[in-house]
């Protein structure tokens, strides 16, 4: 017998915010302005990247109560609805189907078919939104980049952490990880 395939509903491009919270799509998507968009995801190095992510963010944190969670939709705004790949929030807080209040921190991992362009513009939306730590990871290229007032700054430090909050990654724990096949 051969295996089902995973069945793939993606949504029209454009449609309501009522049309898309209705939904889960497969795979999920960004919702702009009326028009869904497609996130670039699904490859070895973007999944080991997020499941290392939320192993360093997991065990060393439960003390402090906060919980990294893959792919939670965040209403960034009354019209736009972003999807990151990792977004830290409180534990305890109120649970919610979509985030309306801003994460601790959000974390974008690259796909080799990410735009630029496209990727600025939802770290803006973030920003925007209110969340102050927002981490840009390069699993191809071993980088990590902090999105700062409109702009991408390179990690130099062993480890990106939230000041005053139990959020810390060490690099070269992560890269290590991913190095392992």
């Amino acid at each position: 017998m051969e295996p089902e395939l995973a069945e793939d509903d993606r949504p029209p491009k454009t449609l309501t915010i009522e049309e898309y919270y209705r939904h889960v799509w497969r795979p999920d998507c960004d919702f702009v302005d009326g028009r869904s968009e497609e996130r670039n995801l699904g490859t070895y190095p973007h999944s080991a990247t997020v499941t290392a992510l939320l192993w360093q963010l997991s065990d060393k944190q439960k003390p402090w109560r906060v919980m990294p969670l893959p792919s939670l939709r965040v209403r960034v705004s009354p019209t736009r609805v972003r999807v990151p790949d990792v977004c830290v929030i409180v534990r305890g807080a109120p649970d919610e189907q979509v985030l309306t209040n801003p994460p601790i921190a959000v974390i974008e991992v690259l796909e080799e078919e990410d735009r630029f362009s496209s990727t600025m513009e939802k770290l803006r939306d973030f920003e925007q939104f209110g969340v102050g730590w927002i981490w840009v990871i390069d699993p191809r290229r071993h980088k990590v980049m902090r999105y700062f007032e409109g702009g991408l700054e390179l990690v130099r430090d062993a480890e990106f952490v939230v000041p005053g909050k139990p959020v810390r990654v060490v690099l070269s724990e992560l890269f290590a990880e991913l190095d392992r096949r």
